[in-house]
């Protein structure tokens, strides 16, 4: 009895302090169990490491299998220099998540492909093509950022490495041009998954917490 206990206490211990706060890890560090590819590229997908790795001959939609409707959704990404990808939230599984549902951007900013030719809803962090983030809290490439994502109802907030460079209410957004190309911008409730462009984009920590 007394080694059981000890056993207990000693997983209690070793647990990241997140487990007790409602958090769930969406990846075991070995597989891709609980993800969906769709529309792959090349290779789509890779486990190395311990980091989902999106190669440069590869990429596509990774999508977990699961749906969130309110969520706060963690995840930790490195970028190669050009490297692209995003987070779709509330997504389906077909389609562009972009369009059929919203794309929270991830970015070389400063890459020789995109420095100086960015609209302002290209950047890291803005939900794409529709509200356009905070600059100046992205990370060298080759360094590990941390993204925060919020969806609560109609709010969407993105938190870059402790600071917060999206708050959005989506009932703000009066643009008829956004709205046709976004319809599904309101969807209640999707898939969450990363969208990957042929690009060296890796990941680690994903895990998310029901609202």
């Amino acid at each position: 009895m007394r080694r059981f206990i000890a056993a207990v206490f000693f997983l209690a211990l070793s647990a990241p302090a997140w487990c007790a706060s409602g958090w769930v890890s969406l990846f075991d560090g070995k597989t891709l169990n609980g993800w969906v590819l769709k529309s792959p590229h090349g290779r789509g997908y890779l486990v190395e490491n311990g980091h989902i790795v999106a190669p440069a001959d590869g990429g596509g939609n990774l999508f977990t299998e699961k749906e969130y409707s309110n969520f706060v959704f963690h995840v930790e990404f490195r970028l190669s220099v050009n490297g692209n990808n995003g987070i779709g939230i509330r997504a389906p599984f077909e389609g562009d998540a972009a369009w059929q549902a919203m794309e929270i951007q991830i970015l070389d900013d400063d890459g020789p492909a995109y420095k100086g030719k960015l609209h302002a809803f290209q950047y890291t962090g803005s939900v794409y093509w529709a509200v356009p983030s905070k600059t100046g809290h992205l990370k060298k490439t080759g360094e590990w950022n941390s993204m925060e994502i919020t969806a609560n109802g109609h709010r969407i907030t993105v938190k870059l490495n402790g600071s917060v460079i999206t708050d959005a209410n989506l009932d703000d957004i009066k643009d008829p041009e956004i709205l046709k190309k976004h319809p599904g911008m309101f969807r209640p409730a999707g898939h969450i998954g990363l969208l990957g462009h042929k690009s060296l984009v890796e990941f680690r920590n994903l895990r998310v917490k029901k609202l």
